[in-house]
C-alpha cells in the first residue's frame, strides 16, 4: 500500500519535511508493509523556498538584508538554474521580531527589496515569491526604496527610511534609479491570501492587529496605504487600481504589481504544480496531509483544501492528520484526526508537538 505523505507546515512546532518524517516513522511502525512517501508541501509561507528547491534540485544562497526594524542579518533564498524562490518573511517577518517589538508603523519591507536585488544578482530570470507571515503594513514602498526608487514629501525633500507610519506623507516618486533588471525578469507572488487593499477585508483591518497593531494606528495605516495607492495610480503603475490579493503582507501584494509587474498566483496550486504533485499521487492509497491548525480559513484555498481537491480529481483517499482540527473542518476528509485539544498552551503545543504528530499517526495507520 503506497501512502503520499504531503503536509504543510505546523505553524510554530514543525516544518513540513519534519512533519512527513515522523508522520513516515509512525505509520511503518505500525504498519511495516506501508510504502511511505514523504512529499512535503507549501503555499507561499514558511518552508516554500526549502520545498521547492529540493524539488526542482536548486541550492540555497544567502544575503546580507535589513529586518523590518532595519537591523542587519542573513537571508536565504533558493535557486535553480536561473530561477529564484524568496520568503519575504526571511527578511520581513514577524518571526524576526520579538512581540514587543511588532510595530507596523515602524516596520518596512526594504529587506525584501534587498533580497530581490540578491537574486537578481545571482541571475534569476524567473523569481516566485512567497509573502506569508509578513510584520510590515508599508504597501511595498520599502521593497521600492530598495530597488531604486525615491519618494518624495510635499516639499519636494526625499523621504528615506519609507516604513507603514510614513506613507501618509508621500507625494510624488522617481523610478528613474529603479533595477532595470527587473524588467527582463518574470516574478510570481504565491500567496493563499486574496483580500483587497483597502476596507473591511482590506491589509489593515484583517491583519494589522495581528502585527502588534493597536486601535491608535489603524486609521494612520489605512489612509497610508490609500495614499501610497492614490500615488501609484497617478503615476500609472496600477492598472487595474486593485486586484484582490493587493492586501497581502500589509500591500506587498500591490506594491509587486505596481514596481515589479508580478501577478498573484494561489500558493499552494504554484507549489503543487512545480513540484509535479498530481504525478507523485499516481497509483497511491492514499494521500495524507496536514498542518498546524485546521479551521474555516482552511476551506479558503490553504493547502490542506487545494490538495484534497486535487487527491478528488484523481480518486485517491485524502485523510487530514493536523495539530488542531476546529469545528467541522475536516468533515470534507475520507478521515481526519487532531494531535491534540484545542485551547492547549502555545508551549505546551511546542514540546509535545514530535510525540503527539507520531501518535496521531499512528492512529491513522489503523484506519489505513
Amino acid at each position: 500500500m503506497k501512502i503520499v505523505l504531503a503536509p504543510d507546515k505546523f505553524k510554530g512546532t514543525l516544518t513540513a519535511p519534519h512533519a512527513a518524517r515522523i508522520m513516515a516513522e509512525a505509520l511503518r511502525s505500525v504498519r511495516p508493509d506501508l510504502e511511505t512517501v514523504e512529499f512535503p508541501l507549501a503555499d507561499g509561507g514558511d518552508g516554500t523556498v526549502q520545498t521547492l528547491i529540493h524539488a526542482l534540485g536548486g541550492e540555497l544562497h544567502s544575503a546580507v538584508v535589513h529586518d523590518p526594524l532595519g537591523r542587519l542579518r542573513s537571508a536565504d533564498f533558493g535557486l535553480a538554474g536561473t530561477t529564484a524562490v524568496i520568503e519575504m518573511a526571511a527578511a520581513s517577518g514577524m518571526a524576526l521580531l520579538a512581540p514587543a517589538e511588532l510595530h507596523p508603523l515602524k516596520t518596512s519591507t526594504f529587506g525584501t527589496g534587498e533580497l530581490l536585488r540578491a537574486a537578481l544578482d545571482a541571475g534569476a530570470r524567473e523569481i516566485l515569491i512567497g509573502i506569508g507571515g509578513s510584520a510590515t503594513v508599508d504597501g511595498g514602498a520599502g521593497m521600492a526604496e530598495a530597488l531604486g526608487v525615491s519618494f518624495y514629501d510635499a516639499s519636494g525633500n526625499v523621504l528615506r527610511g519609507v516604513n507603514g507610519g510614513t506613507l501618509g506623507n508621500l507625494r510624488s516618486l522617481d523610478r528613474n534609479l529603479l533595477d532595470s533588471r527587473l524588467a527582463e525578469c518574470r516574478i510570481r507572488i504565491a500567496s493563499d491570501v486574496t483580500n483587497p487593499l483597502l476596507g473591511p477585508e482590506g491589509a489593515v483591518a484583517v491583519f494589522a492587529p495581528q502585527k502588534g497593531a493597536g486601535p491608535e494606528m489603524l486609521p494612520v495605516l489605512e489612509d497610508g496605504l490609500a495614499n501610497l495607492q492614490a500615488l501609484l495610480v497617478a503615476e500609472g503603475l496600477l492598472n487595474p487600481p486593485d486586484l484582490p490579493g493587493d492586501g497581502a503582507a500589509g500591500g506587498l501584494g500591490m506594491g509587486l504589481r505596481a514596481f515589479c509587474g508580478a501577478r498573484p498566483e494561489p500558493g499552494a496550486e504554484l507549489v503543487m504544480s512545480l513540484t509535479g504533485f498530481e504525478a507523485a499521487i499516481d497509483g497511491a492509497d492514499a494521500v495524507i496531509t496536514g498542518e498546524g491548525c485546521t479551521d474555516a480559513q482552511t476551506d479558503s484555498g490553504k493547502l490542506c483544501s487545494r490538495v484534497l481537491s486535487v487527491c478528488r480529481k484523481r480518486g485517491v483517499r485524502c485523510i487530514l492528520l493536523s495539530g488542531c482540527i476546529l469545528g467541522g473542518a475536516g468533515n470534507g476528509f475520507d478521515a481526519f484526526e487532531s494531535c491534540c485539544e484545542p485551547g492547549l498552551p502555545p508551549e505546551e503545543i511546542r514540546r509535545t508537538a514530535e510525540r503527539n504528530l507520531f501518535a496521531a499517526a499512528c492512529r491513522i495507520a489503523a484506519l489505513l
